[in-house]
């Protein structure tokens, strides 16, 4: 017990040491856990270890009996750009600061099973975006080309702490759930011409008292509101909330098992912190004025999955799963608060995401002490191309996967995997999240590697 009291102290110290994540599925990861990422996210319906408990948590009851700690980390290399279609001008995305990738994202738990019970607790990141477009492209030009040498960029992590356990009832039935901590922090910078500007206002998307003051100058260009901690870890605005999950497996046959898990909405509060709002005038210049900021309603959907294992043979399996992610209750609008000595003024930034559908498949072969795994995973589009927005370029929907283990003994496994997310492209030539007519590009390079050591 000392050993596992231990084990738990440090994985959620470890939690202090994350660092950005690029997601996909929109702004969630792929698949958790160096097993199911190499089998294209799969993992509703086998053991995949304890990165169990962030899928199905009812497949923890499919692990061995004692203790099994994970331990490993997730680095994700992007390439993206954001292309003006009127002028051919490319902005790219590249590590301008401590603030971006490549990205590393933990994978740490440990679980305990004693007879029909299993109970676990870990911390993995779920998702998030990240761009650094720098400060000299077209990205920072205020209406009429007027330069601005402001930062576009920005950083979302969502990180869960999972608290699981699962069930046995019997040969073919397991049941589980968990209750997870989650912490998201967002770093912004964010640039808005006075034509953008203009068609938020029309649409009734700007309000508040400072509205008129923006009026008053002279030769108003465009507003830019930064928050953003210049730090690998730290970021401008976070929050916390809960999550759960919940899940089944069932045996229909020997070598065939049948898998089903819900993930509820996140439960969020605001994020909220310190800020600076930019009035960019041609005339009177960059005005800074420092306030507050609230991110209201900024939460990751839920999700249903069914899935479904097979082995060919005793060293051969095939796996499949369908999930539905419900993006359209989750993301219709990004609702900005901004409050300084001036007034207030919120900024309602239109999204209006559509809900996706993921299916993906998976195989695993074993041989001697080695498994060989591959997969694929494809997913209809979420985002909207008339709102898209190059802070925001979560395009890839098509991921190819392989990996393999290597067994030293039955108590240590090493995994890894690699996934690769396909060029994803989409244009947006109209107001308002974009003053020119751009088209984004984004692909993504994920390898993942981790420890796992049974007791």
């Amino acid at each position: 017990m000392k050993l596992i009291k231990n084990k738990i102290s440090l994985l959620i110290l470890s939690s202090t040491i994350v660092t950005c994540a690029h997601a996909t599925d929109v702004f969630r990861l792929e698949g958790f856990g160096s097993i199911s990422k190499a089998m294209g996210g799969t993992a509703t319906a086998y053991d995949v270890g304890p990165a169990g408990m962030m899928s199905n948590p009812a497949t923890l009851s499919l692990m061995k009996e004692g203790t099994q700690f994970l331990t490993g980390v997730d680095i994700i290399v992007t390439d993206i750009y954001t292309r003006n279609l009127s002028t051919g001008e490319k902005a790219s995305s590249h590590s301008h600061s401590h603030n971006r990738g490549p990205y590393a994202i933990p994978q740490l738990a440990i679980t305990y099973r004693t007879g029909k019970y299993t109970v676990g607790i870990g911390v993995f990141g779920q998702g998030g975006i990240g761009t650094e477009y720098g400060n000299s492209s077209f990205l920072s030009q205020a209406t009429g080309g007027l330069d601005t040498n402001l930062d576009v960029s920005s950083r979302l992590f969502v990180l869960n702490i999972p608290f699981a356990i699962s069930y046995q009832f019997n040969e073919k039935l397991t049941i589980g759930a968990s209750i997870d901590a989650t912490w998201q922090g967002l770093n912004l910078n964010l640039l808005l011409g006075a034509d953008q500007l203009g068609s938020l206002i029309q649409d009734g998307r700007v309000s508040g008292s400072m509205l008129p003051t923006l009026g008053e100058f002279p030769d108003l260009r465009g507003a830019h509101i930064g928050f953003t901690e210049n730090k690998p870890v730290s970021n401008g605005i976070s929050s916390w909330g809960v999550t759960a999950k919940m899940g089944l497996t069932y045996k229909i046959q020997k070598n065939t098992t049948l898998g089903m898990s819900y993930s509820t909405e996140g439960y969020m509060k605001d994020m909220t912190g310190d800020a600076t709002l930019t009035v960019v005038d041609a005339v009177a210049g960059q005005v800074p004025v420092n306030g507050d900021v609230r991110l209201k309603d900024f939460k990751l959907p839920a999700n249903i999955t069914i899935g479904i294992s097979h082995k060919i043979s005793p060293d051969w399996m095939i796996t499949s799963d369908f999930s539905r992610v419900f993006w359209e209750d989750a993301m219709k609008d990004i609702d900005i608060t901004y409050s300084s000595e001036m007034g207030q003024l919120g900024i309602l930034l239109p999204q209006n995401y559509s809900d996706i559908s993921i299916w993906s498949v998976g195989t695993n072969y074993h041989y001697q002490d080695w498994e060989f795994r591959a997969g694929y995973r494809t997913a209809t589009t979420g985002l909207n191309n008339k709102t898209l927005a190059p802070t925001i370029p979560a395009l890839p929907t098509k991921h190819l996967t392989a990996g393999f283990a290597y067994n030293f003994s039955k108590y240590s496994t090493l995994d890894f995997a690699y996934s690769y997310g396909f060029d994803g492209k989409m244009k947006n030539t109209s107001l308002p999240m974009t003053p020119v007519p751009i088209e984004a590009s984004n692909t993504l390079n994920n390898f993942s590697i981790s420890y796992t050591r049974n007791f």
